[in-house]
């Protein structure tokens, strides 16, 4: 892992989207050339020997952090959208939110049996945007090798959820207790 301090470019937001919430703003560490490289680098560094080919990121942030992780490790990128944003026939997959569910596809050309997969998002809280994409990509017949964020909200037990689509490694920057 990187010795670089990636948490003096996260901006704390005290009562932010609503009161008693702490956001954790990483738009300042996209902004910074050498964050941002670092980043991309890091996560990166952490899968380079897994043989991955596909990189999926789901809509939105996953977009911001998934390509350059692609393209650092050769992989293609492949976006997991909200449903009616595709142009052509989609796998789709439903999963439960704290109040209702939402669902994510990704064009059914786009990942193959056998493409070995990494799933990249800027943030994992509960797990269950992760996992969904997780269980897209197996069964579609790829190997699901791990997921990757940039922050981590460890009193959410996201793992306890990830853990569900098997033992896949979970590698985040920075962890938040």
């Amino acid at each position: 892992m990187s010795d670089f301090n990636f948490e003096s470019l996260i901006v704390d937001i005290p009562d932010y989207p609503e009161p008693g919430v702490v956001f954790k703003d990483i738009t300042p560490l996209f902004a910074d050339p050498d964050g941002l490289r670092e980043t991309v680098v890091t996560i990166a560094d952490h899968f380079r020997d897994a043989g991955i080919t596909k990189v999926v990121g789901p809509e939105a942030r996953g977009f911001i952090v998934g390509v350059p992780v692609a393209m650092e490790l050769g992989a293609g990128f492949i976006p997991a959208r909200k449903p009616g944003k595709l142009p052509r026939d989609t796998y789709s997959v439903s999963y439960e939110l704290e109040y209702g569910t939402d669902s994510l596809e990704i064009h059914k050309d786009a990942i193959k049996p056998g493409d070995k997969v990494l799933i990249v998002d800027d943030l994992i809280a509960t797990g269950g945007t992760a996992a969904a994409t997780g269980k897209l990509v197996q069964q579609i017949g790829a190997e699901l090798v791990g997921f990757a964020c940039i922050l981590e909200l460890q009193f959410l037990n996201p793992r306890t959820t990830l853990a569900e689509s098997g033992n896949h490694d979970v590698f985040s920057l920075i962890k938040v207790s």
